[in-house]
């Protein structure tokens, strides 16, 4: 099973991709992890990648579909391919389904992770997660253990990303909205879109995904 995570920063959509590798063996393919990987890779790939990266120019869309190309036709075993943080645009969108048809594949489910904005800047502000494993902690809805212990794997490091502020945290909402959010009534419109509340508690979000899924 294939499918896309939708969402504004912020919305969770790591935390519900960590969960379903954990408990369905699906496979994470975030944009940030599979440049750094083909970077250190080695391969005819990952030094373009590296190229372009110690250039400090964009990375283009063909680089991103050649990459996940790479890792659709790997044969290794596993639940299906969770895409987070792409698409991020309409022509994204159309080369991942031209890709996917290619390959044999099929996309199954496209799950918004919907919010309110000004509660998800509340969250956001709030948000720390465990240098060590990455585990995300909340000064309101999930503060860090009084012992000052990861509940994950036991960190004591914890961190706030710079541009966890509500000024940055705007732009980059601005960002979303401009270049992602069409995305919405892209999938709708192709009736591949289901709903869920991203701003619920993890382990409800984590529910309605699994509903879906099931489905």
């Amino acid at each position: 099973m294939n499918i896309i995570l939708l969402g504004p920063p912020g919305a969770g959509k790591g935390t519900q991709a960590r969960h379903l590798v954990e408990t369905r063996n699906m496979v994470q393919l975030s944009t940030g992890d599979m440049l750094r990987e083909a970077k250190d890779s080695g391969t005819e790939m990952g030094q373009v990648v590296a190229d372009v990266m110690a250039r400090g120019a964009l990375v283009t869309d063909e680089i991103v579909i050649g990459l996940i190309r790479e890792k659709l036709t790997d044969k290794t075993s596993h639940g299906g391919f969770i895409f987070d943080g792409f698409p991020r645009t309409l022509a994204q969108a159309d080369a991942l389904g031209d890709l996917m048809a290619a390959e044999g594949q099929t996309l199954d489910a496209v799950i918004e992770m919907r919010v309110d904005d000004e509660a998800l800047v509340g969250r956001i502000t709030a948000r720390s997660t465990c240098g060590s494993c990455g585990e995300v902690y909340n000064d309101n809805t999930k503060p860090i253990p009084a012992d000052g212990k990861c509940t994950s794997c036991g960190g004591t490091e914890f961190k706030r990303r710079a541009d966890d502020n509500e000024e940055s945290l705007k732009t980059r909402l601005m960002a979303y909205y401009k270049q992602t959010s069409p995305l919405i009534g892209y999938y709708y419109a192709k009736d591949m879109l289901e709903t869920v509340d991203g701003l619920a508690a993890i382990d409800e979000v984590q529910t309605s995904i699994a509903g879906v899924l099931d489905r």
